[in-house]
């Protein structure tokens, strides 16, 4: 059962009571004392209210010396402070993932002979014998059969090539599963469920700790390299927050509050999407929109700030080599025309239609895994999605190459200067034009043998990314969503623009189709196909067209990538109102109270509220009347996370709230510091200890850890309204009154419980264990 607790303003020290030395030890506050046990949600209200008498206690000492006031400015500033570090340390670390990715991909099908560390791309730059046909070909790189066998044509160079294309694949996802087993379990997946759930509220100790960012850095350029149908873009978030966590241990400020501590946390998950996709932009509101719960306006500055920094630590690396910070730089020189928003609009449409059958078959898959044997066998599971991933992968040149590149291709536009096989158009020689305004042309053999691996292609993505995300390795989706998208964009751009060319006479082209000019932009409907597929899955909107335009750098496709954006959310939404992390959250059943869920049932809080009628009465504590051994007993026979405090059983009057881990805690301090205080020891809750006889035992006081002002609704508020205060103020529990007599306790897991009973669906099986 889900409690919460709150904190009353400090007291000024108690007189010692006539009866001996009775002193409120708790004037010394004792290590751990307000803390939150593993797995359990925090209080947005109570740490709301320690971080305001923090604060009022700094101001005050500031008046009395410069020594305090420069204190305090460095408190303020600390938040700054933490968050450029957070840039720094999270630009730095997607830069080096971003080499290490490159070198180690380019690896699986040669090396570098003049460096081995050099990647394919940086080795033929330094070459003096490329040509500009042929400029990713370099003697100084050469393939692993050229290099073993001295041939670099024929059956058994290709055989050999395929051969040793695969064992690296199988060696580098075997190694990243191994380490994410053995050295950090919660390093695998995107992450992004998880930093949702503990955004929200929800401690789970560990997962943003030292080894996790060690562990997940490591292993996601082993993921990403190893050719598997995954991105590096969301593990990047879960990356940063941990770089956020890891700072936030440095400042007490933070460490001791885990409110202040989410805040910082959210502006980390901004700064992960600002290298991921060097959109710094678009990670602030990917931050405001997707992952936070509470987002304040400072978190807002700071979340910018942090994004900054990062994207320029990112820049000051350069890891693409091409001076630019974003990771699909793309130049169109048409603008778009009206009747170009139906071919726009049927992508969104795709894009809605494909996030919901990969939610769909994603979640029965893992859902599979986790209830059946398979998921004992996780390593073997990896390496069985490895070897198909490869062997299917290798003979077709659109999978064979990463994802990222393929997305770049396809955005591409068809310059003079391109060699691309997308770009194998039959020139007319007679036609005399500047470089960057080649009208449509009719599309050579290159382009329809391109259209046909883009097809297979597309259905292999499709199939093999629902079997890839969740494997116990880390694995981002933006990345392989956007291929699906990007693929079809592309096939779809290629069809309207040949359609154009060779029916340019049709009503609907007679008016922006002039013969020999440049009207259609298949680079454009990849962009477009790459959001919506991206929108379906996420159902992110404001983030994900902020994201794109920063991405490629085309500010004029805002309108089209907006439409495709708000038709695939509208599409994917009518079949399931959820993403998929929400999907994530919900099948691991993480105590997640969705902002977007709307309560609409009419019930009362007498209706959640336990004890039920035929349940036990609540578990309770007297103000003036209880033992140490009977809280001790009461600890002994419960799980409860916390227990109302009552004026007596009779009257049931409620006086407040008192945490079980303070409880346990203060009793524990109390038997090794004080004198005199046993078993029989009677517990206070209240200002004063009355006056006792010499002979009986110490009494103990514990007033200092009981919430005074615990939140408390009538048994007739309607649930509508509970859930919305649960939701609004963060609460763990709120206790349920009828003219101050206390009646029952509603937790958070109790609303998240009632809701799934509301929506027909099993209660227990959705509860996080």
């Amino acid at each position: 059962m889900e409690a919460a607790e709150g904190v009353s303003a400090p007291t000024p020290t108690e007189e010692m009571n006539g009866a001996g030395t009775l002193m409120d030890f708790l004037d010394e506050p004792f290590p751990d004392v307000g803390t939150y046990e593993d797995f359990h949600t925090i209080d947005w209200l109570r740490e709301k209210s320690r971080d305001t008498d923090r604060h009022r206690k700094i101001t005050s000492k500031s008046r009395e010396s410069i020594w305090e006031l420069i204190k305090s400015l460095l408190d303020a500033w600390s938040g700054w402070v933490v968050m450029l570090l957070i840039g720094l340390l999270s630009g730095t670390l997607a830069g080096v993932i971003d080499l290490a990715v490159d070198w180690m991909t380019d690896l699986k099908e040669g090396v570098c002979l003049s460096a081995f560390w050099y990647s394919h791309e940086q080795c033929c730059w330094t070459s003096n014998e490329t040509t500009f046909a042929d400029r990713d070909k370099c003697p100084q790189w050469q393939k692993w059969a050229e290099l073993m066998t001295g041939h670099t044509e024929g059956a058994g160079a290709y055989l050999l090539n395929y051969f040793l294309y695969i064992l690296w694949a199988l060696l580098f996802s075997f190694l990243a599963v191994t380490l994410v087993r053995v050295f950090a379990p919660y390093a695998c997946g995107s992450g992004i469920p998880e930093i949702k759930t503990i955004l929200s509220g929800f401690i789970i100790r560990g997962y943003l700790g030292k080894w996790t960012l060690l562990i997940k850095t490591v292993t996601l350029v082993l993921a990403v390299s190893s050719g598997l149908s995954l991105g590096k873009e969301g593990p990047l978030v879960h990356v940063a927050c941990c770089c956020g966590n890891l700072f936030c241990s440095l400042f007490s400020k933070y460490s001791k509050n885990e409110g202040k501590r989410r805040e910082v946390l959210s502006a980390a998950a901004a700064a992960g999407v600002s290298v991921a996709f060097g959109a710094p932009i678009g990670g602030v509101l990917f931050s405001l929109e997707e992952v936070s719960y509470y987002f304040p306006l400072k978190t807002l500055w700071r979340s910018f700030f942090a994004a900054l920094v990062a994207a320029f630590t990112l820049r000051s690396i350069n890891p693409f080599g091409n001076s630019r910070l974003v990771l699909f730089y793309v130049e169109y020189h048409t603008p778009w025309y009206m009747a170009e928003l139906v071919p726009f609009i049927l992508l969104g449409v795709f894009g809605g239609l494909w996030g919901t059958l990969f939610i769909r078959a994603n979640i029965a898959w893992c859902r599979r895994r986790k209830t059946t044997q398979l998921g004992k066998y996780p390593v073997l599971e990896v390496i069985i999605v490895t070897a198909i991933t490869a062997v299917l992968a290798y003979p077709n040149p659109y999978t064979r190459r990463s994802t990222s590149e393929l997305i770049s291709e396809l955005f591409n536009d068809c310059g003079a200067l391109e060699s691309s096989q997308l770009c194998d158009y039959i020139n007319n020689p007679n036609m005399s034009r500047p470089v960057d305004d080649i009208p449509d042309r009719p599309a050579g053999p290159g382009v329809y043998n391109a259209m046909w691996q883009l097809a297979l292609a597309l259905i292999f993505k499709i199939v093999i990314t629902i079997f890839t995300f969740g494997i116990k390795i880390p694995s981002g989706l933006f990345i392989p969503s956007m291929a699906v998208g990007a693929i079809a964009g592309r096939i779809v751009g290629i069809a309207v623009e040949q359609m154009a060319y060779h029916h340019h006479d049709w009503i609907i082209f007679k008016n922006w189709c002039r013969p020999g000019a440049d009207c259609v932009t298949p680079g454009l409907y990849a962009m477009v196909g790459a959001a919506a597929c991206l929108g379906g899955v996420t159902r992110m909107t404001v983030s994900l067209v902020v994201i794109m335009f920063e991405l490629t750098g085309g500010l004029e496709y805002i309108v089209p990538l907006m439409a495709a954006a708000v038709t695939s959310k509208w599409v994917a939404d009518a079949f399931g109102k959820e993403g998929i992390y929400e999907s994530h959250i919900q099948l691991n059943g993480y105590p997640y109270l969705d902002v977007r869920d709307e309560f609409t049932h009419r019930t009362l809080a007498t209706d959640v509220m336990r004890p039920r009628r035929n349940d036990p009465p609540l578990a309770v504590l007297t103000q003036d009347s209880t033992t140490v051994e009977d809280v001790e007993t009461l600890i002994k026979d419960t799980d409860y996370n916390g227990f109302p405090v009552v004026v007596s059983r009779e009257s049931e009057r409620l006086i407040g709230f008192v945490q079980r881990r303070d409880l346990t805690l203060a009793i524990k301090n109390a038997r090794q510091k004080q004198d005199g205080v046993v078993s029989s020891s009677v517990v206070y809750f209240t200002e004063d200890a009355p006056q006792l006889p010499a002979s009986n035992p110490q009494p103990l006081k514990l007033r200092r850890i009981l919430n005074l002002s615990p939140f408390t609704v009538t048994d007739h508020t309607p649930m509508e309204t509970v859930v919305d205060i649960f939701r609004k103020l963060g609460l763990r529990q709120c206790l349920v009154t009828r003219s101050g007599r206390l009646l029952g306790i509603i937790t958070k897991k109790d609303v998240l419980r009632h809701m799934a009973q509301m929506m027909n669906q099993d209660p227990e099986s959705i509860m996080f264990n």
